[in-house]
């Protein structure tokens, strides 16, 4: 297997280049180095991806779901006999260390697949009668539909929104994040590999503007964004304007509730992976830290040892853990935040610096004594920076929990099951975890509520957002009319 993509776009089943469009460095974060560069979609490559996306969608929804199936099973097979392969890039494209890609990255992507796959030929329709008569449904694609990825799990995101699309018998055009733009290429790559028609899955590069003409193009039918609350609102107003399907992925400010029953060392777990996995630029992240007062600073002390375990360096040694920030830009951002969390007066407990010279490092950071109304606890971060808030009581802690605009997910670590399941029940949040933080199965529905979102990604609940439902009244009679 070519590791490195072979050119900028994939179309119509083949790479596709086109010098015309804006030069776009791919840097590798664990170093700063440019490690490819890719151009932007001229208007004549986005016209020529939603042509071929539009000309082979008849054909390829009027294949039976057991074929579909076939070719998604299939692809999830090979990604997963490349692994490594596919590991190493997104690495490189992401900065994220091997020992994480390894394990969650393209085999996220080959579940999907897998998944779905599975899933196409059961996608029926129903049968009602209705004395003499009947209905019947028949369940549609809807075309050519839109995705457009985050730079944060680039192969995992274009095969969250590929895999639901194209089993239900649409065609699809991606766009990855221009931060991290080579994965998705591969996977197309694989997917024509496995037997996917040409023009099923295509895959051009680019800026905002580029993902706007797509977002407005007439031909396109369905927009599926992953990205932050600004440009999923412009996003949506554009998509609605063409009275186009949508689904928003987008980000959150998520609490994680810590009761003084819970095992320490389980919270201090959920906490870690709620807030440094993939340098804590995850959208899901619980970065709202609430613990009661009972166990705070044993809590904090044992967090501090613990990440005192994270190893950073090459993120291709298999014993590195913590990789850099994913750009120059995300890096100054982070900076920004933790220079912010002090100057309100919250305790820095650990971290906080920029590491190195090369590549975007920036240490695990905590911060306690958090309040509400500090930016930190208010805004979205998106790097290794969590906030510690103390809390004396249940109801008190679930009225601060749910006081965001986000609803995007929300943790809860207790031993008392009754209580779990209670706050579970009463977050505002679209996807809740019970003593565990941040799984992310196919078979779950994921995303968000409030301002986190709209529609659901996995699970059979993705099929209800890239597909419609055609009612046929039969009548079996005569039919009466008034004259």
């Amino acid at each position: 297997m070519q590791t490195q993509p072979q050119a900028s776009h994939f179309i119509d089943g083949e790479y596709v280049e086109d010098t015309g469009g804006t030069p776009i460095d791919v840097i590798y974060p664990a170093t700063g180095a440019v490690i490819a560069r890719v151009h932007s979609a001229t208007p004549a490559i986005v016209e020529r991806a939603v042509a071929s996306a539009q000309a082979a969608q008849a054909a390829w929804a009027a294949m039976s779901g057991t074929e579909r199936g076939r070719i998604l099973r299939r692809a999830a097979d090979m990604i997963r006999d490349r692994n490594h392969d596919l590991s190493v890039l997104e690495t490189w494209d992401t900065g994220k260390p091997y020992q994480e890609t390894s394990v969650a990255d393209a085999t996220s992507g080959a579940d999907a697949l897998e998944y779905f796959g599975g899933m196409a030929a059961t996608l029926t329709g129903q049968h009602i009668q209705l004395g003499e008569d009947w209905v019947y449904t028949r369940r549609e694609p809807l075309g050519v539909c839109v995705g457009i990825g985050a730079w944060n799990y680039p192969t995992q995101i274009a095969c969250w929104k590929g895999a639901p699309a194209l089993a239900c018998g649409n065609t699809m055009i991606f766009k990855p994040s221009e931060t991290t733009p080579l994965c998705a290429l591969k996977v197309a790559e694989i997917l024509v590999e496995a037997g996917l028609p040409k023009g099923v899955y295509n895959v051009v590069q680019g800026l905002g503007d580029v993902g706007a003409a797509l977002v407005g193009h007439a031909d396109v039918d369905k927009v599926s964004l992953t990205g932050s609350v600004p440009t999923g609102r412009k996003v949506y107003a554009a998509a609605a304007a063409g009275m186009k399907h949508v689904t928003m992925e987008l980000g959150g400010k998520s609490p994680l509730v810590i009761f003084d029953d819970a095992d320490v060392d389980n919270a201090v777990s959920g906490a870690i992976l709620g807030n440094f996995y993939s340098s804590g630029q995850v959208c899901s992240n619980g970065t709202r830290v609430f613990v009661q007062k009972g166990i705070k600073e044993a809590f904090l002390t044992r967090l501090t040892e613990r990440l005192k375990g994270a190893r950073m360096g090459d993120p291709m040694d298999p014993d590195t853990s913590f990789g850099p920030m994913v750009s120059q830009r995300q890096m100054d951002i982070v900076l920004g935040y933790i220079a912010k969390g002090q100057d309100e007066g919250a305790r820095l407990v650990t971290g906080g610096n920029q590491v190195g010279q090369e590549g975007f490092w920036v240490e695990p950071t905590v911060f306690a004594d958090v309040t509400d109304d500090m930016v930190i606890a208010q805004e979205e971060i998106f790097g290794p920076v969590m906030a510690v808030l103390d809390f004396d009581t249940e109801e008190e802690v679930m009225t601060r929990a749910n006081a965001t605009e986000f609803g995007l997910a929300a943790g809860v670590y207790t031993r008392d099951l009754a209580r779990a399941h209670r706050v579970a029940a009463g977050f505002e949040a679209g996807t809740c975890f019970i003593n565990s933080y941040n799984d992310a199965p196919v078979e779950a529905p994921f995303g968000g509520v409030k301002q986190s979102g709209v529609g659901r990604e996995n699970s059979s609940a993705a099929i209800e957002h890239y597909s419609q439902v055609k009612s046929v009244y039969v009548r079996m009679g005569d039919t009466e009319a008034p004259f």
